[in-house]
């Protein structure tokens, strides 16, 4: 019953808007108590079925959460092999890392029997799992976004910029998102001109401004590449101001405001571990736009993967910290006495 009611929920929100993030949280709930459901419905049979149901419960928790330490040590180490040392790189590695202090943390506490490490033990898993939950949102509705058909010909195609190689030269995630963008204009211009109204064969901005250690825009540099590999420069707006992802959506929107002024719809293009964060920030920024993903290497995706949720955590600060600080209040009440 209360997976059908989040359901129900997850279908009247998605509805309103499939970019909020109340979204996510709705799936996420729905698929957890369909879980919980059915395990329960297991348990309550005789036979082969509540045995398994029993060793399932016993051991897949344990073997996943291994499995996942692994993966996370061993991408991290290709993350630092493939990419090079810094912060962003390491987030594999440290959540690998975090996940193994909080067991020992727990095995500690249980262990030696002390009041304040079982406080603080109580109050780290308590935060954990509620990042967990978040996470698996996040995983789980990020993954049906980035599958969402088009819904229909938009004004503008908008390519999200990334950082250039050697300062000028467009980098293979980059020319990923290039590459999809000229697909998406592709389909539907050629839709647009199949149903005879060509007036709405969309225009495609380029957007990305000039970084301190970058030789030219990114614009630029996306606007030579997509030249040189034949698209049509009269099609191409650029926008060469933009530093992030909400000033690429702020200044993009101002172009096509200009061009559009009665009104406009865009279809934004990133890679897909940044497109649904990039569809949230365009909601909160009001611009009408739907968010595609372009592949990524597979080794690269969890560090992303991780760096894009850390920000759009910190993003709905004023819901998550004061969340947090519930959760851990009463252990830490415990610790103080």
């Amino acid at each position: 019953m209360l997976a059908t009611l989040f359901a129900l929920l997850f279908v009247n929100s998605m509805m309103r808007d499939a970019r909020g993030f109340r979204n996510a949280v709705f799936l996420g709930l729905t698929l957890s108590f369909l879980g919980l459901g059915l395990l329960v419905g297991v348990t309550r049979t005789s036979g082969d079925g509540r045995a398994l149901a029993v060793v399932a419960v016993a051991l897949l928790p344990t073997l996943g959460l291994v499995a996942l330490v692994t993966f996370l040590i061993l991408n991290g180490m290709t993350m630092l092999r493939k990419e090079g040392r810094n912060a962003a790189n390491l987030l594999s590695l440290a959540c690998g890392v975090g996940i193994i202090a909080l067991m020992l943390l727990l095995v500690a506490a249980l262990v030696a029997r002390r009041h304040e490490l079982l406080a603080l033990a109580a109050a780290a898993v308590l935060v954990v799992c509620y990042l967990a939950f978040l996470f698996f949102c996040y995983l789980s509705y990020g993954f049906l976004y980035r599958r969402m058909p088009i819904r229909r010909v938009p004004d503008f195609v908008v390519i999200l910029g990334a950082g250039l190689m050697g300062g000028r030269r467009v980098s293979p995630l980059l020319a990923s998102r290039l590459e999809r963008g000229r697909a998406v204009y592709e389909s539907l211009s050629a839709l647009a001109q199949n149903s005879g109204d060509t007036q709405r064969v969309p225009m495609l901005i380029v957007s990305g401004g000039k970084g301190s250690d970058e030789r030219l825009s990114e614009a630029e540099a996306m606007e030579n590449y997509l030249v040189e590999a034949g698209f049509p420069a009269d099609r191409i707006l650029k926008e060469d101001q933009s530093s992030t992802t909400e000033e690429n959506l702020l200044y993009s929107a101002a172009l096509m405001r200009e061009n559009r002024p009665e009104g406009y719809r865009c279809v934004v293009v990133t890679n897909d571990f940044h497109s649904y964060r990039a569809a949230l920030i365009a909601r909160d920024l009001d611009v009408p736009a739907q968010v595609v993903g372009s592949p990524t290497a597979a080794y690269f995706l969890p560090s992303a993967t991780i760096r894009e949720f850390i920000a759009v955590f910190v993003r709905y600060w004023k819901w998550n910290l004061p969340i947090c600080a519930f959760l851990a209040a009463p252990a830490l009440v415990m610790l103080a006495r």
